[in-house]
């Protein structure tokens, strides 16, 4: 009979828990790690376990701000502080504390838009973190941290937003690319000041394209022609013929008749015409 009792009085609590005694219905003491003795018959111990939980809250539908109705899962991390309210102040505070997260998470979400859910994760993370753990105090449950692991968007609103996302980025693309055209308009316009100041540039430029077009095996040869030389072409055949270069040329064909059938010829009265005549007379 004294081993029996023994045994039945005999207690050990491990280093995370505590035990909460109860003597004839009355709270006497919350035990610590190790041995404990207890009345048989008269006292009775509630362990509470003091390791962190990891609960997972199950998927809500959530309609925002922007009535967009999305589903939208979390995860609570949270422990017991005080094992003597966590006993005697709720039934099952793992449970009582499942439940107020969802309730949360629901009234949280559904006072932010869209954008800020997706972007600004971390306020919200707190937010729902400070408002589940201010009610859970009073119950000895310290929450610890609360994360928005998974937001499920209708197919429609995924489609629109990649449509969003790839016309910001075809915006982006052209802005870029407006810019670098800009810039390049840029360098050429004070690369031809250069050139046109010093004209040997211009020389050496075509030899290094020449050089660039001949490094790959083509049949196509290509023969830069000064426009300087043109231009002393011009300039010599206009000597020879006598008439300058910028003379206009007569039409050789009738506009127009007289009153006795001769063709009558447009000619305009050039200033090196008017000259000669002035001099003639």
């Amino acid at each position: 009979m004294l081993a029996v009792l023994l045994a039945i009085s005999v207690r050990v609590v491990m280093e995370y828990e505590r035990g909460v005694v109860f003597r004839l219905g009355r709270v006497i003491a919350t035990r610590g790690p190790g041995l404990t003795f207890l009345i048989p018959f008269v006292d009775r111990m509630v362990r509470v376990s003091l390791r962190t939980v990891t609960m997972s809250i199950p998927p809500q539908d959530v309609i925002t701000k922007d009535n967009v109705t999305v589903k939208v899962n979390a995860v609570a991390y949270f422990n017991v502080v005080v094992p003597l309210l966590s006993v005697t102040a709720v039934e099952d505070h793992v449970v009582a504390t499942s439940q107020i997260a969802q309730t949360t998470l629901r009234s949280i979400l559904g006072q932010v838009n869209l954008d800020d859910l997706l972007i600004d994760r971390d306020s919200i993370n707190q937010r729902l973190q400070s408002v589940i753990d201010e009610i859970t105090s009073a119950w000895g449950v310290k929450v610890t941290l609360v994360e928005v692991k998974d937001v499920e968007l209708p197919d429609t609103m995924r489609r629109a937003m990649a449509r969003q996302a790839e016309a910001e980025r075809d915006r982006r693309a052209k802005v870029i690319h407006a810019a670098g055209e800009f810039e390049a308009a840029d360098n050429l316009g004070r690369a031809a000041q250069v050139l046109e100041q010093h004209p040997a540039a211009m020389q050496l430029r075509v030899l290094s394209t020449m050089a660039e077009l001949t490094s790959e095996r083509s049949s196509t040869l290509i023969f830069p022609l000064p426009v300087e030389l043109l231009r002393l072409v011009d300039t010599l055949q206009a000597k020879l013929s006598g008439t300058p270069a910028d003379t206009p040329v007569r039409s050789e064909s009738p506009s127009r008749a007289d009153g006795f059938g001769h063709p009558i010829f447009d000619q305009k009265e050039t200033h090196d015409n008017r000259t000669l005549r002035t001099a003639g007379k």
